[in-house]
């Protein structure tokens, strides 16, 4: 997923005409949304590591290379955000209106307030105040400001990254709602494990450095400094007396967990590479032992904070292991549910004592009723998402090509796909008998199948990309007195066809809640086989009876011109005997031709398929 293609969907939300997006869309936009707030979790402990200790002049410094990065990555992310936020409460509103069931499912299923909570929370966490903070007040961080400022930076990024943990869960609950991909796989725990060793390290590094800046303070007070700042740009910083109280060695200030970040200098390091490398092996080192190693002082927030180093480890090691165990339960009961199956089969068989090519046409059958329900029940396991994208891959251009449905909506197409099941007919066996009701439309995915009429005229060869059983557009016909209509055809494979149904029921729900009647009404008169068929027949009947025309004029022409030459031959000399006879026979012999064209111009026009009145808004 690139940036470009992030940025026309965002575009497509905010200034498309169309206001209503589908549920593929619906879902893009969540994954978009959940890409953000992973890689927001990633920078955001990036402004941890701003802050840095110059043990030589013992006083704190800025990071401005550092501080440019994080700033310049934050206000991107900052501003995806707004546009999802803007975006959000667009879609809300429209989106209410919308026909598609599944569309209104998805807004409504979260209630007004879960709505606005979530966008105060989003609210909250692209407020920019560690970046005014740390480069507006810790210019000035003296005596007593300092710890306020340093208390604020530290509520402010942990409220914040708090935010950001409630919004994600939030997302990740979703997403394993409707996709097991994270539920069956270690990659995405074995990530987040990660993701945490690298934000508990950066919470380390700062509370470190806010540790030293405490023991500075308290050998400002002990040596009676009234002004002690703190700040590498301030000319009045502490001098060389805060280097024995405030060493790792020294006894009067205790470090605890801290000790390695001030004796290793990782604090008052110019390299970001080891800063970085070094707190995130410290935060996987302590998660992976549930924090058994770390030895505290007895401050408050420094043992809370190394509780909550060993609770998050064992959240993360109990959730990597459930999901482990739940990926073996599933396959293990796959494994034995087919085993369980072919047995089952094996021992009916044996103990009917059914003859070899009895058995040899039930394994055949069973086994296309197995494959066909091992699909339906393929596609019912898989969670929502991940069902729809598959569906859509297999069958909407399978749909596109129909022309059928060249004209209607793409929203329309893709909730059609959503309920095409899947079938599969062995060779010879037939999927639409003659006389039948006709209870579904078929797209042939693979094989090939014969359509035939009673008297073989309707005959034709139907392959991978064709379809047959549109004659279900008439259920949409208010004033049909029959449910479904019946089949004037047989169809039967030729050989193993694999094919999706679309139901009628299923197809007169979905399209009586959109405005395509005419042009799906126009489509179906010109491309189904019957009307095809029909028209041909037509054209070929209208030129018969153009040739029948014709030549009834020229026959009554000649026939106008012997009445003449009779009635001339009448009033001449017993001469012309000879020549009135053949004339009168001439004369006979065109009336007679006439007659038989005239008595053999029956109508040999096919009935005309039935027009279904689509009327449905």
């Amino acid at each position: 997923m690139s940036i470009g293609n992030v940025l026309n969907f965002y575009y497509a939300v905010l200034f498309s005409k169309r206001k209503l997006f589908g549920p593929q869309e619906f879902r893009l936009w969540s994954h978009i949304f959940l890409v953000l707030c992973v890689v927001a979790l990633s920078l955001d402990p990036l402004f941890c590591y701003i802050l840095v200790l110059n043990d030589d002049h013992n006083c704190l410094g800025l990071d401005r290379k550092l501080g440019t990065v994080a700033i310049v990555l934050r206000c991107i992310i900052d501003f995806f955000y707004i546009l999802h936020i803007i975006c959000q409460f667009r879609s809300r509103f429209a989106c209410l209106s919308s026909k598609v069931p599944e569309i209104r499912a998805e807004i409504r299923a979260i209630p007004w307030r879960c709505f606005l909570f979530y966008s105060l929370v989003d609210i909250l966490v692209i407020l920019p105040l560690p970046q005014v903070l740390i480069f507006s007040v810790v210019p000035k961080l003296n005596d007593s400001r300092f710890f306020d400022a340093a208390e604020s930076l530290n509520f402010i990024v942990v409220f914040q990254y708090v935010l950001r943990v409630i919004r994600i869960c939030s997302l990740l609950k979703k997403v394993a709602r409707t996709s097991r991909i994270l539920a069956e796989t270690a990659w995405a725990n074995l990530f987040l494990y990660l993701l945490a060793s690298h934000v508990v390290g950066a919470f380390w590094y700062l509370f470190s450095i806010e540790r030293k800046a405490t023991c500075w303070r308290e050998a400002c007070k002990r040596h009676d400094i009234t002004y002690c700042s703190l700040y590498c740009d301030d000319n009045f910083g502490p001098g060389t007396f805060l280097d024995d109280p405030c060493s790792t060695d020294s006894t009067v200030f205790h470090f605890g967990i801290f000790t390695d970040a001030l004796g290793f200098g990782i604090v008052d390091s110019a390299d970001l590479v080891q800063k970085i490398s070094y707190c995130f092996w410290w935060g996987l080192q302590n998660l992976s032992s549930l924090g058994q190693g770390l030895q505290t002082s007895t401050y408050v927030w420094e043992i809370y904070f190394a509780a909550f180093v060993s609770i998050s480890g064992l959240v993360l090691l109990a959730s990597l292991i459930g999901n482990m165990q739940t990926y073996l339960q599933l396959k293990t009961a796959r494994l034995a549910e087919m085993r369980v199956k072919e047995q089952e089969r094996d021992y009916c068989m044996a103990f009917y004592t059914l003859p070899h090519d009895l058995k040899k046409r039930i394994k055949k059958d069973q086994w296309r009723e197995d494959i066909a329900l091992t699909m339906d029940k393929f596609f019912l396991s898989l969670p929502k998402d991940l069902r729809r994208d598959t569906k859509r891959y297999i069958c909407l251009g399978a749909l596109r090509r129909v022309p059928l449905f060249d004209t209607l909506d793409e929203q329309l197409l893709e909730a059609m796909c959503d309920i095409l099941k899947p079938v599969i007919y062995t060779k010879e066996s037939h999927i639409i008998r003659e006389g039948d009701s006709v209870d579904g439309m078929f797209f042939i995915m693979r094989g090939m199948v014969f359509s035939r009429e009673r008297h073989g005229f309707f005959s034709v060869c139907l392959k991978a990309g064709d379809f047959c059983g549109e004659e279900i557009i008439a259920t949409l016909d208010p004033s049909s007195s029959s449910h479904l209509p019946i089949s004037t055809r047989t169809v039967q494979a030729i050989t193993l066809v694999e094919a999706f149904v679309l139901k009628a029921d299923d197809f007169r729900s979905l399209v009586s809640q959109q405005s395509q009647g005419r042009p799906l009404k126009h489509n179906f008169r010109f491309y189904t086989q019957h009307w095809r068929i029909w028209a041909a027949c037509y054209i070929q009947e209208a030129w018969r009876h153009y040739r029948r025309k014709k030549l009834e004029e020229s026959l009554r022409k000649e026939e106008i011109l012997l009445q003449e030459a009779v009635d001339k031959a009448g009033g001449s000399s017993s001469s012309s005997s000879q020549s009135l006879g053949s004339a009168i026979y001439a004369l006979r012999f065109a009336a007679n031709a006439l007659g038989a064209i005239r008595h053999n111009a029956r109508p040999r026009l096919f009935h005309k398929p039935s027009e279904p009145d689509i009327s449905i808004e």
